[in-house]
């Protein structure tokens, strides 16, 4: 019977209510779009490899694009020593020294890289609007 009235607490808890409406789900972020264009023409986006995983985990692109993710581990963690890229591709990951890894945005969809581990995801997304 207790733990039949804690269950139901907790899913009373879990459902907050805004004026009586149940509250809308959290937007997903926005994928990312800048960068910083380098001597090559290519476009070049920063990405922190640390603890709590990838920052940014969205990046988005025009379809065919090539650009450049320059990952840099700011943790020292041996889940992300090591990255697998989009082409599958394992690639190391030294302590604070930035690392380029090549990548083409799909005709459409998204491809995905991950830590060595396969703990921790991101993504290059198809975007034809940006």
């Amino acid at each position: 019977m207790i733990r039949i009235a804690l269950l139901t607490l907790a899913l009373v808890a879990c459902s907050k209510k805004t004026d009586g409406k149940q509250a809308p789900a959290p937007t997903p972020p926005a994928a990312v779009t800048a960068g910083n264009v380098g001597s090559d023409g290519l476009r070049h986006i920063a990405v922190e490899a640390n603890k709590e995983g990838y920052k940014p985990d969205k990046i988005a692109g025009k379809p065919g694009e090539q650009i450049v993710l320059v990952f840099t581990r700011t943790a020292d963690s041996e889940c992300i020593s090591q990255l697998k890229a989009p082409d599958g591709k394992m690639v190391d990951l030294p302590l604070n020294k930035p690392v380029d890894v090549a990548v083409t945005v799909p005709k459409t969809g998204e491809v995905g890289f991950a830590c060595g581990m396969d703990m921790f995801h991101g993504v290059v997304v198809a975007q034809p609007s940006t």
